[in-house]
């Protein structure tokens, strides 16, 4: 199949007529110029797929459910908007039930439906728990984790972990040697606490300005995140988490380190109603979550197109910049080495991005 395109982005750039020869889901050739025949043109700039490292669920359901079918239908909702790779994130749970989870996930990591399992909890602070049940928190055990694991065989690529509880450096330190990102959050510590997490091995920051110390001052966990290089950062960005403005001065200032995430619950790609995030009942309106009882913030309804939207009409990003904070970067961070851009030999994930009408589309071969 040889889809031709206006625009597309190619090693980080935007280039003008290019067609790309896909076969078996796979890239064979990317050439610039105008193909004489081509099997599809796209009105618009040819993009990669977007790589969601932080989702919860979407359409309804939960990544956490018991049914395949539930979970199929979150992952079909996001491929709805674009998001052609995923790790489906997991809240806080009691370990038996995080395992029953893993053991339901396990098999679609496997057979490449989604590209991971992401273990947002339990060893989180509980005073930065936001929609984490704080009575299941705890602090990390290693005998614990490497039972995890070794019960996932593999499929766990990410764990989110605050740097300051017992145990913790030794944990991230295991983590990291076993190939598992580690991302420091849901964090009540300090600059010295963030660099511990660091020089530990952890990679990335969950929801970076959520569930922590906001203040940039002069010993803060924040003001370490902003000065190490070694660390991505994940944003939120739909307007409620964090102000446009505020995301737009992150940027700035980290630009080259920022990921896009949607951090999505059930009713991403759904309806305003009553929900639960684990056990926690969770009240969405107008498309916010909030835990009824606390009014904190429960992850987002955000999609993966509309963060891309949102970087370039809001925060005013280019079409390249949108593209490597959405599927290069996330791509990269999580070892993610056939996806995430146009190139031979990489995934055929592709969509168009309709600037005039503010629209991306999933381009199937």
């Amino acid at each position: 199949m040889i889809i031709q395109a206006h625009s597309a982005i190619i090693a980080g750039e935007l280039v003008d007529d290019t067609w790309v020869e896909i076969s078996s889901g796979i890239i064979r050739s990317v050439n610039r110029g105008v193909n004489s025949a081509p099997d599809q043109i796209i009105d618009g700039v040819l993009i990669p797929g977007f790589v969601d490292i932080h989702c919860h669920g979407g359409g309804g359901k939960y990544f956490s459910a018991l049914s395949p079918g539930e979970i199929h239908s979150a992952i079909e909702t996001h491929r709805g908007h674009g998001t052609t790779s995923l790790l489906a994130s997991l809240v806080s749970e009691p370990i038996e039930i995080m395992k029953e989870q893993i053991l339901r996930l396990k098999p679609l990591v496997k057979s490449g439906q989604i590209a991971g399992i992401h273990l947002e909890g339990p060893y989180l602070a509980h005073a930065r728990c936001g929609a984490h049940d704080p009575a299941l928190l705890l602090n990390p055990d290693l005998a614990e984790i490497k039972d995890l694991l070794e019960l996932a065989d593999g499929t766990i690529t990410m764990v989110t972990m605050a740097p300051e509880l017992p145990g913790a450096v030794d944990a991230i330190k295991y983590l990291a040697a076993a190939g598992v990102t580690v991302a420091l959050g849901h964090t009540d510590g300090a600059f010295v606490d963030a660099a511990a997490g660091t020089n530990a091995g952890a990679t990335v920051v969950t929801h970076f300005m959520n569930a922590m110390d906001k203040s940039l001052s002069q010993g803060s966990f924040a003001s370490f995140v902003v000065a190490d290089e070694r660390l991505s950062v994940e944003i939120i960005l739909d307007g409620h988490h964090i102000p446009f403005s505020t995301a737009r001065e992150i940027y700035t200032a980290l630009g080259a380190r920022i990921i896009f995430i949607t951090d999505a619950m059930a009713a991403a790609g759904a309806t305003d109603g009553s929900y639960t995030i684990g056990k926690l009942p969770v009240e969405v309106k107008s498309g916010v979550a909030r835990i009824t009882t606390t009014h904190a913030l429960a992850g987002s309804t955000l999609t993966m197109d509309t963060a891309f939207i949102n970087a370039v009409d809001s925060l005013g990003l280019s079409v390249k910049e949108a593209v490597a904070a959405t599927s290069t970067r996330p791509a990269k961070r999580i070892g993610l080495k056939d996806r995430g851009e146009i190139a031979v030999g990489m995934r055929a994930d592709l969509l168009s991005y309709n600037a005039a009408t503010s629209t991306v589309t999933l381009i199937s071969e």
